[in-house]
């Protein structure tokens, strides 16, 4: 990857991928097992996922890549500058948008606080559904984290990489089930930066996009119009639904093929304190990475609306951009079971 602009993505890319650091210790022997194993449980995963929810993804519409952690790294670079690129177009396209030496040295300071960024989660990430990339998206589990991980639960490895196999593979399901969602929420992205006024952002362009994917600020902090607020909580609901259906549906299925699923949620929830995925990546720039009691009410969102009216009743949710639920939606089911059903 190249500069495209106001990043200098390949910079980000190299200076992740050395920061992310190999992993644990393990002999080719082991590492070639658990790349096995990974592999199978996602194949495996297709199946308990589609009987559980009624949704039909496919067969191999995606492929399924087993990574180390740089190959994590190169993967969400690709998928970050694909969502940030209506922001970035819109900031370099502007009256007095830097250029020149300024751009080229504000692109390389905003890479080397984006290859930073990913770096430190690259250690974390366990797996993603990266709905970007064309034409069906991938699937990435990232072998040397899932070890550590379940050596450092101490838990049944087998079991642990068969549940981290079926919430990767449930979002991959949301996502090729409903090929419009992807395109949706680019959309809602793009939205997002239609009404972005460059004349407001430019003087400190690149150092906002580079605090906020530092942590210090976010693209909010400059964009709060009403509509712009009205967009992040559409994005904030459909980010809410992904992640709490993929936790509902890990559990459901869990105790028909995991024996000790109860132990690896309890103690999974201990440290499921990090970021990691993309959507993390999206919800930091958005400013969204501090409403994660909204992701824990995803998952009561499904579960409520499930109970009540089933889950093909529920299903209804993805069938068009309009049956989303929104951010209030999501912390009050039965709004969304009244207007929906």
């Amino acid at each position: 990857m190249t500069s495209d602009g106001m990043v200098d993505w390949g910079l980000a890319v190299s200076l992740g991928s050395r920061l992310a650091g190999e992993g644990p210790q393990i002999s080719r022997a082991e590492a070639d097992a658990a790349v096995a194993e990974l592999r199978a449980g996602a194949e495996r995963s297709t199946g308990l996922v589609r009987d559980f929810t009624g949704l039909e993804g496919g067969e191999g519409t995606a492929p399924v890549l087993v990574v180390d952690r740089a190959g994590w790294v190169a993967a969400n670079a690709d998928g970050f500058s694909t969502v940030l690129a209506p922001v970035v177009e819109k900031l370099t396209a502007g009256k007095g948008a830097p250029t020149g030496w300024s751009l080229a040295v504000g692109s390389r300071v905003t890479g080397a606080e984006v290859g930073a960024l990913l770096g430190f989660l690259a250690g974390k990430v366990l797996g993603q559904f990266d709905p970007f990339h064309a034409p069906h998206g991938r699937l990435l589990l990232v072998a040397p984290n899932i070890v550590h991980v379940e050596r450092e639960l101490d838990v049944d490895a087998s079991d642990f990489r068969l549940w981290v196999c079926l919430h990767e593979e449930t979002h991959r399901v949301q996502f090729t089930a409903n090929p419009w969602l992807a395109d949706h929420l680019l959309a809602e992205m793009q939205a997002l930066a239609d009404t972005l006024e460059p004349s407001s952002l430019l003087g400190d362009g690149v150092g906002r996009i580079a605090d906020a994917v530092r942590g210090g600020g976010s693209l909010l902090d400059a964009i709060s119009s009403p509509e712009q607020k009205e967009i992040v909580d559409r994005v904030t609901g459909v980010m809410s639904l992904l992640e709490g259906h993929a936790d509902v549906v890990m559990d459901g299925v869990g105790p028909e093929v995991i024996p000790t699923v109860a132990t690896i949620r309890r103690r999974f929830d201990k440290r499921r304190k990090g970021a990691g995925s993309l959507d993390r990546l999206v919800r930091r720039v958005l400013g969204l990475d501090a409403k994660m009691a909204q992701y824990r009410d995803g998952a009561i969102f499904v579960r409520h609306v499930v109970d009540k009216v089933g889950m093909s009743d529920f299903n209804a949710v993805w069938e068009r951009p309009e049956n989303l639920p929104s951010k209030a939606e999501i912390a009050e089911p039965a709004g969304w079971v009244s207007r929906v059903l």
